[in-house]
C-alpha cells in the first residue's frame, strides 16, 4: 500500500512534510521476494531444426494449468510437419521439467500423434 491507496480503514496518506521526498529505493533482499523465480533455461536439440526447436520453446514456457494443453498443441504441430518421431523424446523432457510426470507426457504426445494420423 502507498499514498493514494484507500482500504476499509481509510486512504493513505505522505507524512506532513515529506510530499516532495521521492520515495525510497526498494532493498535487493525485498525486491527479490516480490520477483517471480527466473525460469532456468533449457537448451533444446539442434537435430530438429528451427521449427522444433521453438515447439519445445513452447512447451518449456507453459505453467501449471497450461502445461498438459501446450505439449498436446506442440505435439500436434511437430506430427502435422512429420517431426514428430524426432521431437517426442525432447517434447516429453520439457513437459516433464515443467511439472508433468514422464507417463502424462508420453500419453499426451501419443494421443497427438494417433489424432494427427486421422486427419485426411
Amino acid at each position: 500500500m502507498g499514498p493514494g491507496s484507500r482500504t476499509a480503514h481509510g486512504t493513505y496518506t505522505t507524512a506532513p512534510g515529506t510530499e516532495h521526498l521521492a520515495p525510497a529505493a526498494c532493498p535487493p533482499a525485498l525486491l527479490r521476494l516480490l520477483l517471480p523465480p527466473p525460469r532456468a533455461h533449457h537448451p533444446t536439440p539442434p537435430s530438429t531444426g528451427g521449427h522444433g526447436q521453438g515447439l519445445v520453446q513452447f512447451v518449456l514456457a507453459a505453467h501449471e494449468g497450461q502445461r498438459n494443453t501446450r505439449l498436446f498443441w506442440a505435439a500436434c504441430r511437430a506430427y502435422e510437419d512429420g517431426i514428430g518421431p524426432a521431437l517426442a523424446d525432447s517434447l516429453a523432457d520439457a513437459a516433464v521439467s515443467t511439472g508433468l510426470s514422464a507417463h502424462e507426457a508420453r500419453a499426451t504426445i501419443a494421443s497427438a500423434a494417433r489424432m494427427t494420423s486421422r486427419r485426411p
